[in-house]
């Protein structure tokens, strides 16, 4: 587990680990219309299988510098929903909410669509 370092000041030191940042980029993306859920990755979710733990951050990679971050994420989209629309909004969102609550600067938020999520018919009779 990697953590970033801020020296501020007078004040201390301020460390903001790639776990925190990943959560925040995941409650991000999965406010947006359209985006059905996050994937771990293929070590991700072996990881999730053997070990037992739940991974809060599944489907989200960060790598942070000394003042900014790069994020990596995994979605599933729901059917009839524009793709590239979908992800540009998640993008947004992930980059404005990140560098609003970590102060870090995102320099990039990589989508990678892995999956079409079609809701079952009785569902939708519902």
């Amino acid at each position: 587990m990697s953590e970033n370092t801020n020296k501020t000041q007078g004040h201390g030191v301020v460390k903001i680990s790639e776990d925190v940042v990943g959560v925040i980029a995941g409650i991000a993306a999965s406010e947006i219309q359209g985006i059905q859920g996050l994937h771990p990755t293929l070590t991700g979710g072996i990881t999730q299988v053997v070990t037992g733990k739940r991974n809060v951050t599944k489907g989200v990679k960060v790598t942070v510098g000394e003042r900014d971050a790069i994020i990596d994420m995994v979605v599933s989209i729901e059917y009839g929903y524009k793709i590239p629309e979908v992800v540009q909004k998640a993008q947004v969102n992930v980059k404005e909410t990140v560098e609003t609550i970590t102060g870090l600067k995102v320099s990039a938020v990589n989508v990678y669509v892995n999956n079409i999520y079609v809701k079952d018919k009785e569902t939708k009779e519902k």
